[in-house]
């Protein structure tokens, strides 16, 4: 496991902290890099970090406790609750803002959102932002990912408890489970053993940008520690918070293997329940594998992709499966003409193509919406670049034609059909 996670600090893609437990025995626990680079204070397993989405469970939660209590059902119109909502929203329910599928628009993909991150705010004006715009599909019929719907779900639970949002969190989820060092982020509290988040540019890290905590809300701005997290998905599946009807509810997926803010699907034979997230100078990944217990914590305060990579190696190292570290790979000659195959498009998801384009005497590939990454043979078939951990495998047919690939990354495995 130290070997895993080393190989991306010796490559500069993660700072941060990791822990692995399995059926509440923690294996593994260890900080690295600096919470602070300008003190050189070192991170470990109670550094506080910000969590981004990995808030989204903690709300979700604080939903179905409301329900237990008798003040809403999932199934309740958002209507009922908020009598002024448009007409657009007449058949939305709250089970569609857990589930991303209600059709509201994400106000972080606004084009303006970046001009409003600095600004202070309050759960009314975040809903303003988002009421009055026409939805992207019906409620139900599709996926998208919103962070509207959870926002709108935090002034919700605020509506409907007479309580502030992180007043509600505090008190119902880290105090009765012992979380001390969680809690709802702020730019002016001075909070203990806080990391700062930074980001890597060309000539090095720099602090990252400024995002006012007001902002991401119950969306995404709670912090918390690797040990406090396992303190959460114990209480969580040890049937501490919810009851087990709500458990379930909590993680059964509707569409794209998405629950109440969790991802459950089955990898490798194994379920996984999982979820990660990503704000200014902080990617951050907890997940649980329900079979064996097995806790997955990986908070970073640098931004990338490296906290997800990492959990899933450490989980494989877990499970006893051979893994092969970025570090390890290495390139094989490959005949361009073998290479020439393999130019084409790829459909991985729907608006999500990958385009494989010879440049020389080597591969090139670019994702919908990223740059351009060269990618580098380590068989005739496997390919990786070397900037992300990351491999591509092309799939033939019978005759010898490539047909597919797949792209696997962060433990998950996307096939797409060539074009």
């Amino acid at each position: 496991m130290e070997e895993v996670v080393q190989s991306y600090v010796s490559a500069k893609q993660f700072m941060g902290s990791a822990l692995v437990a399995r059926d509440g025995r923690v294996l593994f626990s260890h900080g690295y890099g600096s919470a602070n680079l300008e003190w050189g204070v070192p991170n470990s397993s109670t550094t506080k970090f910000r969590l981004g989405s990995v808030t989204k469970q903690f709300t979700a939660a604080c939903v179905l406790m409301l329900e237990e209590r008798g003040k809403l059902r999932i199934d309740d119109p958002v209507k009922k609750y908020m009598p002024d909502a448009p007409a657009a929203w007449d058949k939305i329910t709250i089970y569609h803002l857990l589930t991303h599928t209600s059709g509201i628009p994400s106000f972080t993909g606004f084009p303006d959102y970046a001009s409003t991150e600095a600004v202070k705010t309050t759960p009314e004006k975040l809903v303003e932002r988002f009421r009055d715009k026409p939805l992207e599909f019906q409620p139900g019929e599709k996926w998208n990912y919103s962070n509207s719907g959870y926002v709108l779900l935090g002034y919700l639970i605020e509506k409907i408890s007479g309580q502030g949002y992180s007043e509600f969190v505090q008190q119902n989820i880290f105090d009765p489970l012992g979380m001390k060092d969680s809690g709802y982020d702020s730019n002016s509290t001075i909070i203990p053993h806080r990391a700062e988040g930074y980001t890597a540019k060309p000539k090095g890290l720099e602090h990252a940008g400024y995002i006012d905590m007001t902002i991401p809300f119950s969306a995404g701005a709670l912090y918390s520690t690797t040990e406090d997290l396992l303190r959460w998905e114990e209480g969580l599946f040890g049937g501490k918070l919810l009851s087990a009807v709500s458990l379930q509810k909590m993680t059964t997926p509707f569409k794209h293997d998405y629950a109440f803010g969790l991802g459950v699907r089955d990898e490798k034979g194994h379920k996984v329940i999982e979820h990660g997230g990503g704000i200014e100078g902080f990617n951050t990944q907890l997940v649980y594998y329900p079979d064996d217990k097995l806790v997955v914590a990986v908070l970073g305060n640098l931004n990338g992709g490296a906290p997800a990579a990492i959990a899933a190696n450490l989980a494989s190292v877990a499970h006893g499966e051979k893994i092969v570290l970025a570090s390890e790979r290495k390139e094989i000659p490959v005949s361009p003409k073998i290479l020439a195959t393999y130019v084409g498009t790829y459909e991985l998801a729907p608006n999500f193509q990958f385009v494989v384009t010879l440049e020389g005497d080597h591969l090139v590939t670019q994702a919908t919406g990223q740059p351009k990454i060269p990618i580098f043979p380590e068989s005739e078939t496997m390919f990786f670049p070397k900037v992300v951990d990351a491999e591509i495998e092309f799939l033939k047919n019978d005759k010898g034609e490539v047909t597919h690939m797949v792209l696997h990354q962060g433990g998950r495995d996307m096939k797409g059909a060539k074009k």
